[in-house]
C-alpha cells in the first residue's frame, strides 16, 4: 500500500468513526484507537503535504482566521415558513391544501420538530462539500464553509457523486450550552444568552478554532433537488440523506391527515422540554414532492409547509412596586416587585426591568397587569403590559434621579444610571458581599443578608471592619437569631480568611478588570501586595495577556489614597498580603517560562499535583491549546487537546518522557 492509499484509508476510517459517534451515537472504537488513527493521519499529511486535503477529517479542529465572510447567492431562495399558533390555524392550512388540490381524503404529511438554531445550506459536488452558507435575507447568505467543517456531525464527503444541495439547522445542545456557561461563570465572563444565539454567534466567528471549541451540531431536513434525483417523497429524501451520512432528527414522523399532525403536536407540547436541544415548534410538510410545485409559493413562504409555534409560557401577574438596587460599581437596576406567581416550575416575585429605556418602552404603571416569562427559562422578564386593564388613577413608574441609598444625584452613562458616590452604603454592602464571597476571601457564614444587617447596624462600615467584628462579639450575642455557636463560627471564619493567598485578596478588593485569572497572574509575578502597589503601567504591560486598560486600572486603584489606607489597615489587622501558591523556581528548568497544557490521565501523578509541580518549575499551565502553547503533556485518553496540538504542530510529551525530564530536574 502506497502513502496516498494509506492516507485515504485513514480518512475513510476516521470519517466512519465520526459518523458512528456524532450522528448514530454508536461508537465502535474507543477514544485511544480514534486518537491513534488521527495522530497517524496528521503525521502522514505533515510529511507528505502534496496529499493534503481541505476535506480531510484532520481539518475539523479549525485554525483558519478569516478576515470577513464572503457573500453567496442561493441558487434557490431560502424561504421562511408561515406560522400557525393554534389548532384552528393548522386546520385552516390543511383546508387550503385540500382546496388547492381539490381533494377530500386525508393529505399525507410529514411532521418534524422545529429546531431552534441557525438555518444553513450546503452544496456537494462529486461527493465533496463545496460551500456552506447561512440563510441571510433568503437570497444572499454568508459563506461559513470553514466553520461548518468544524462540526463533526456534518460529512465533508458523501457517497453520492451527483450535485446535492441540502439544508438544515445548526444548533448548540443544552448540555454544551450549560457547560460553556459554567466555564464562563468561573472565568467571570458574560454568560451566553441562550443556545440559539450561542449557535448563531459561534458559526459566525472569524477564528474557526473558536467555532470548533463550541461543539456545534446540526440536523438536516431538506434535500433541495430531490425530484431531479428521482426521489418522490420528502420522507424518502430524508432517508436518502441518512444514507449519505447526514444527521436527520429521529422524531420526524409520517402523518396521514391533519388529525395525526395535531396528535403529534400534542405529544411534544410537554415532551420537548425533555429533549437535549431547544425546539420552538413543529414543521408540517406535504410529503409528496411533486405536489410542492403544484401548490407553489407566496412571495415569502411555501404553500406546502407551515410552522406551528408552541406558545411561550406567559403568566399574568400584577406590578405591585418597583425597587431600585445599587451594585458595587454604583449601577442602578430597576426591579419589578410582582404578585408571586409560578412560572416554569418556580415561584417568581421579582423581575428585572433592566434600565430606564425599558421602563419607558413598557409604559409601566403601578397595579398594571403584566405577562411575564422566564428568559432562557431562567431569568424572569416582563413581556407585555395589559394596558386595557389599567386603572385610570394608576401611578406611572419613572426612573429615579437620586441614589436610593445615599441620595446622591445619579449619572446616566449610555443606557444605565450610576451612583458615583464611592461612600454610598449600598455600594459598600455589595463590595463587602463580594469580598467575603467564595471567589474572594471565602468567609463562610457571612451571607448577603448578614452582611447587610451588620452594615445597617454600623458594625461594618468598610472591608477592614470585617476583621474588627470580634470587638462587637457581646453585642452580636444579643441579636435575635445569633447564638454563641453561630457567632463563634463567623468570627473563626474571619480569622481563618486572614491566611488566604494574595490572589484571593486581589479578587476581593474588586479592582476593575481584575478577575480570578488575572489576580493569580499578578500575585505570582509580584509575590507581595506592596510590590504590586509599587508597579508602574510599563511593569504590568510586560506581563503576558495584560493590556493597557488593565494596567491603567490596577495602577489607578493603588494610587487612590482611600485604597492605600484600606490596604494599610488590612495589613495592620493581620491579613496576609503574600502569594502562597506555587512560585516560579529560580533554578534553570526545562519548563521555565513555557506555556503547557495537560490532558488525559496519568499513572504517576494526579492532574492537580502535576499542575502544581509544573508551576513550581516555572511553567504557565493553561486549559486550552493554541499556537502559543509550547508543550502538551498527555496521558491516557488524551482526546481532542492532543489532536489539536498535533494539528497545530505543538510539541507533545508523553508520561514516560515527562518522567525522564523530571528525573533530570531532580524533582
Amino acid at each position: 500500500m502506497d502513502i496516498k492509499e494509506k492516507i485515504d484509508q485513514l480518512r475513510q476510517l476516521i470519517n466512519q468513526y465520526n459518523h458512528e459517534y456524532y450522528v448514530l451515537d454508536q461508537p465502535s472504537v474507543d477514544d485511544a484507537t480514534y486518537d491513534g488513527l488521527m495522530k497517524e493521519l496528521i503525521a502522514l499529511e505533515t510529511t507528505y503535504p502534496e496529499f493534503a486535503s481541505p476535506l480531510s477529517p484532520s481539518q475539523r479542529v479549525g485554525g483558519q482566521v478569516l478576515t470577513a465572510f464572503k457573500k453567496i447567492t442561493h441558487q434557490r431562495m431560502m424561504l421562511s415558513l408561515a406560522n400557525a399558533y393554534d389548532e384552528a390555524d393548522v386546520r385552516a392550512f390543511d383546508a387550503r391544501i385540500k382546496q388547492a388540490l381539490q381533494r377530500e381524503e386525508p393529505i399525507p404529511y410529514v411532521s418534524e420538530l422545529k429546531i431552534d438554531g441557525l438555518a444553513i445550506s450546503l452544496e456537494y459536488q462529486q461527493g465533496s462539500l463545496v460551500y456552506a452558507s447561512t440563510r441571510g435575507d433568503g437570497v444572499i447568505g454568508e459563506d461559513v464553509t470553514e466553520n461548518i467543517k468544524t462540526i463533526k456531525s456534518i460529512p465533508l464527503t458523501i457517497p453520492e457523486k451527483r450535485t446535492l444541495e441540502v439544508r438544515g439547522e445548526v444548533f448548540m445542545s443544552r448540555a454544551v450550552f450549560q457547560k460553556i456557561n459554567q466555564v464562563r461563570a468561573k472565568q467571570q465572563e458574560p454568560l451566553l444568552a441562550n443556545p440559539r444565539n450561542a449557535a448563531a454567534g459561534s458559526l459566525r466567528q472569524l477564528d474557526t478554532r473558536l467555532t470548533a471549541a463550541r461543539q456545534l451540531d446540526a440536523f438536516f431536513y431538506n434535500l433541495v433537488n430531490a425530484i431531479s434525483l428521482g426521489i418522490p417523497t420528502h420522507l424518502e429524501a430524508l432517508n436518502f440523506l441518512k444514507v449519505q451520512g447526514f444527521k436527520v432528527n429521529q422524531e420526524t414522523t409520517a402523518c396521514d391527515g391533519i388529525d395525526a399532525v395535531l396528535a403529534y403536536i400534542e405529544t411534544f407540547l410537554n415532551r420537548r422540554s425533555t429533549l437535549g436541544y431547544d425546539t420552538d415548534g413543529i414543521v408540517i410538510k406535504v410529503n409528496t414532492l411533486a405536489l410542492h410545485e403544484t401548490l407553489g409559493y407566496t412571495a415569502k413562504t411555501p404553500r406546502w409547509a407551515i410552522a406551528y409555534k408552541y406558545p411561550p409560557e406567559l403568566v399574568e401577574t400584577t406590578l405591585e412596586d418597583v425597587i431600585f438596587t445599587v451594585g458595587r460599581t454604583g449601577k442602578i437596576t430597576p426591579n419589578a416587585v410582582l404578585t408571586p406567581v409560578r412560572v416554569s416550575g418556580s415561584l417568581v416575585a421579582k423581575a428585572t426591568l433592566h434600565n430606564e429605556d425599558f421602563m419607558i418602552l413598557k409604559d409601566l404603571h403601578l397595579g398594571d397587569h403584566l405577562l411575564i416569562r422566564k428568559a432562557g427559562e431562567v431569568i424572569p422578564e416582563v413581556v407585555q403590559v395589559k394596558v386595557t386593564t389599567r386603572r385610570q388613577d394608576a401611578i406611572k413608574v419613572n426612573m429615579i434621579t437620586h441614589c436610593p441609598s445615599c441620595q446622591s444625584p445619579l449619572a446616566k452613562v449610555d443606557a444605565m444610571h450610576y451612583c458615583l458616590n464611592k461612600h454610598c452604603p449600598a455600594r459598600h454592602v455589595e463590595a463587602i458581599s463580594h469580598f467575603v464571597s467564595k471567589v474572594a476571601m471565602d468567609i463562610k457564614g457571612l451571607g448577603d443578608k448578614i452582611v447587610e444587617e451588620f452594615v445597617s447596624l454600623g458594625f461594618i462600615k468598610n472591608i477592614a471592619d470585617i476583621y474588627r467584628l470580634h470587638q462587637h462579639r457581646e453585642t452580636l450575642l444579643t441579636l435575635a437569631g445569633y447564638s454563641d455557636k453561630s457567632v463563634n463560627q463567623i468570627l473563626e471564619a474571619i480569622e481563618v480568611s486572614k491566611q488566604q493567598s494574595l490572589e484571593k485578596l486581589l479578587v476581593g478588593l474588586g479592582i476593575k478588570e481584575v478577575g480570578e485569572k488575572t489576580a493569580k497572574q499578578l500575585a505570582k509575578r509580584f509575590l507581595t501586595l506592596p510590590a504590586l502597589m509599587a508597579a508602574q503601567e510599563a511593569d504590568l504591560l510586560a506581563l503576558a495577556d495584560t493590556g493597557p486598560i488593565l494596567a491603567k486600572a490596577v495602577v489607578d486603584y493603588f494610587q487612590h489614597p482611600d485604597h492605600q489606607a484600606l490596604i494599610s489597615a488590612l495589613m495592620d489587622l493581620g491579613v496576609n498580603v503574600t502569594y502562597l501558591g506555587p512560585t516560579v523556581t529560580t533554578q534553570a528548568s526545562f519548563f521555565q517560562d513555557k506555556t503547557v497544557v495537560i490532558t488525559g490521565s496519568f499513572v504517576h501523578y494526579k492532574r492537580e499535583a502535576l499542575t502544581t509541580l509544573l508551576e513550581q518549575l516555572g511553567a504557565k499551565v493553561t486549559g486550552s491549546v493554541s499556537k502559543h502553547t509550547h508543550y502538551v503533556i498527555f496521558g491516557e485518553d488524551a482526546g481532542s487537546k492532543l489532536t489539536k496540538a498535533q494539528t497545530l504542530g505543538v510539541a507533545t510529551i508523553d508520561e514516560a518522557t515527562l518522567l525522564t525530564i523530571l528525573n533530570k530536574e531532580k524533582v
